[in-house]
């Protein structure tokens, strides 16, 4: 009797260790989650990429009649379909947990909340670079311009890379607001500055044949901010719901 009330006295606590591989395993469900729901929805990738080829085709029209080589404009095209595409994908990364009434149950799961922002990171991630994979094929036939070069993949790389990890945590920051379709671009794209200059130099640079070393200081931008951003982003995810 007596220890069945010392077991009743002690508080049940949730165990969210495991070590290592535990904690990936976690990372890896969340993302697996998201793939699905796109899989059975086809929300996302659907929409991101049938937005970015009317971008592309938009932007290849209307600045065909002004500009004599396409090569001048390509690089600030890529990147701002990039930009405005990727805050479709981003805005039902939370937005639809909060529309199907599952973001509760996503909280209360016995994961590190941690996992979930790197767990949905990688569906943002997988989602976008698929998407930019299809801006490219599009550029080369509308522009006639090849844009698949190893420096530029790197560069699209870590520059999305950095995008969705700011992204992923503005997201979760907006998921909860009635406005978080229009509030979401706000307060991210003002961030997403150095990224966007990096990557049309890098793009630019690659296009106009530099070579690597001129490219350097736009691949150390890139690669600082990424580093910098996403340390400060799995930092403060967990603060973002300490009331929820």
């Amino acid at each position: 009797m007596s220890s069945d009330v010392n077991l009743a006295a002690q508080p049940v606590v949730m165990q969210l260790g495991g070590g290592p591989l535990a904690y990936l395993r976690k990372i890896g469900a969340v993302c697996a989650k998201d793939l699905r729901a796109e899989l059975r929805g086809r929300e996302v990738f659907s929409t991101m990429t049938a937005f970015s080829v009317l971008a592309v085709l938009i932007f290849g029209m209307g600045f065909d009649l002004r500009v004599p080589r396409s090569e001048m404009i390509a690089p600030g095209v890529l990147w701002v379909v990039i930009l405005f595409t990727g805050v479709l994908g981003l805005n039902r990364s939370f937005g639809a947990e909060v529309d199907r009434g599952t973001l509760p149950a996503l909280l209360l799961a016995p994961v590190d909340r941690s996992a979930i922002y790197f767990g949905k990171l990688l569906a943002n991630l997988f989602f976008t670079l698929a998407t930019t994979l299809v801006i490219l094929a599009v550029m080369f036939f509308i522009f006639d311009l090849n844009m698949f070069h190893p420096y530029n993949l790197l560069a699209v790389l870590l520059g999305v890379l950095g995008y969705v990890g700011v992204g992923t945590i503005f997201a979760a920051l907006t998921a909860s607001s009635r406005a978080r379709e229009t509030m979401l671009p706000i307060l991210l794209l003002p961030v997403m500055a150095p990224v966007f200059v990096a990557g049309i130099g890098l793009t630019a640079g690659v296009v106009d044949g530099k070579p690597f070393d001129d490219l350097r200081q736009w691949f150390g931008i890139l690669a600082a901010f990424d580093l910098i951003f996403i340390v400060v982003a799995y930092l403060l995810f967990d603060l973002i719901w300490e009331d929820a």
